[in-house]
């Protein structure tokens, strides 16, 4: 069942599902960050990321989860890749964008380029790298550039293990298009992941499979 929740209703509703012990629920625009502070705790990654899609009430506590970064490291791991020791080339630095660079830098990735136009995204890409680079425990470290610069992409792609896309190109408006403008830029040992999942297949996952990439779509998110 769904329920739309105004904002100055999210302290009642919550008071109401804790008195009716349900197990849990899911949370979506526009609550996912003004559901924070009502929470009794939430996870690394949701803190970080600073917004929770997912409430689980554990005996009357309420604990907030961001799984959109843990489903596309789960959805990799499924497809045989490990995060861990991974360079990685990540386009876009939207929800699901910080969501996958916060996810990967906690499970051990080694260096995460972040790439994104210079728009209000850009500033969280340099507030998520400040944060791989400073306060989640490991070795990761994160670079923050901009994505018109094709050039820096297409080098920091050669030198990537993983290459994500994170934006919305190659979904609705925008199907048959992709940022990568030739196949060339890939290589067959290259892990190429995208997280849109409709359509299954946007053009990114197409060139990359065109010269032998291990393709995954964004179903495991």
């Amino acid at each position: 069942m769904a329920f739309e929740v105004a904002n100055q209703q999210i302290e009642d509703v919550l008071a109401g599902f804790r008195v009716l012990n349900m197990r849990g629920f899911n949370v979506s625009k526009p609550n996912k960050m003004k559901i924070l502070p009502y929470l009794d705790e939430v996870t690394p990654a949701a803190r970080f990321v600073g917004a929770v899609n997912t409430v689980v009430n554990e005996n009357g506590k309420l604990i907030g989860y961001n799984t959109d970064g843990i489903g596309y490291v789960r959805g990799l791991k499924e497809s045989g890749v490990d995060i861990q020791g991974k360079k990685m080339a990540l386009m876009g630095a939207g929800g699901a964008g910080s969501a996958v660079a916060i996810q990967c830098a906690i499970d051990g990735a080694s260096e995460i380029y972040i790439f994104n136009p210079e728009d209000e995204s850009y500033l969280r890409a340099l507030k998520n790298a400040d944060i791989i680079n400073n306060e989640i425990d490991g070795n990761c470290k994160a670079t923050v550039h901009h994505i018109e610069d094709t050039e820096l992409l297409r080098s920091s792609i050669g030198s990537s293990d993983i290459l994500t896309n994170a934006t919305g190109v190659g979904m609705n408006p925008l199907e048959g298009q992709s940022i990568i403008l030739d196949s060339s830029w890939l290589r067959p040992e290259l892990i190429v992941s995208d997280v849109i999942y409709n359509p299954r297949k946007t053009k990114l996952p197409e060139m990359a499979e065109s010269v032998g990439c291990k393709a995954i779509n964004g179903l495991g998110m």
